[in-house]
């Protein structure tokens, strides 16, 4: 028998905070507009006319605890 060690050839580094913001922000508002469109797309605040995001979204919508009828 041998005594090898092995040795790591690269230790990971840490990502700075600044190089991860935009996309943190970004993640954010892909989450809300997702949040919008499951949970109050209908009715008044509706962007698109008729039901067909409402009926894209209706089996998430009772997933998440929105009433929708």
């Amino acid at each position: 028998m041998t005594d090898v060690v092995l040795h790591p050839a690269a230790e990971p580094t840490p990502i700075p905070l600044r190089e991860l913001l935009p996309w943190i922000v970004f993640g954010g508002l892909i989450m809300l507009l997702a949040i919008y469109f499951v949970g109050a797309e209908e009715g008044a605040t509706s962007l698109v006319p008729g039901m067909y995001v409402h009926e894209f979204v209706h089996d998430g919508r009772h997933l998440l605890g929105f009433p929708c009828h």
